[in-house]
C-alpha cells in the first residue's frame, strides 16, 4: 500500500521560510540537500511522519506564481483557539477562526494563513476525520 510521506513547494527565500515553519508549526529541518543549482530541505516535528519538502532554486528572482491549481496546506493541533492566538501573538496574520458544519452537523473549525510565499495553509482543531 502506498504511504504519503512529503508534500513539495517551491519558496523564494530559504532562510525566511525554514523561520516561518518552525516558529509557525515546530517544523525542524530533517535533511537539507544542496544540488548544482537547487537546493531541497525537508521539514518535519515529532507529530507526523509526513515531511513539508521546501525547493529554492539558485536562478529564480522573481516570485513564483501558485496558478488556480494550488489549494493548500493542512495541519491538525490540539486546541484551536490558543493556535490562532500564539500564531495571531506572534506577528503573523491569520484569519478567523470558522465552525463548519455538514448536513447540520459540525464538521470542521479551522483557520488560514499564508507563509511567506503567500501559500495558503488551513489550521484544522483536532476531531473527528482531522486526526
Amino acid at each position: 500500500m502506498a504511504k504519503m510521506i512529503h508534500s513539495m513547494i517551491r519558496v523564494s527565500d530559504e532562510t525566511r521560510s525554514i523561520d516561518f515553519y518552525e516558529k509557525a508549526f515546530g517544523l525542524k529541518i530533517a535533511g537539507r540537500y544542496p544540488f548544482d543549482g537547487f537546493t531541497l530541505i525537508y521539514l518535519a516535528n515529532a507529530e507526523t511522519g509526513f515531511e513539508l519538502e521546501l525547493t529554492t532554486n539558485a536562478s529564480r528572482t522573481e516570485p513564483y506564481d501558485h496558478g488556480d491549481a494550488y489549494g493548500h496546506l493542512a495541519l491538525s493541533v490540539e486546541d484551536i483557539d490558543a493556535e490562532h492566538q500564539r500564531l495571531a501573538g506572534l506577528g503573523l496574520t491569520v484569519g478567523d477562526v470558522k465552525d463548519f458544519a455538514f448536513e447540520g452537523k459540525p464538521f470542521a473549525r479551522f483557520f488560514f494563513l499564508e507563509d511567506p510565499d503567500g501559500y495558503k495553509i488551513e489550521v484544522l482543531h483536532r476531531s473527528g476525520r482531522f486526526q
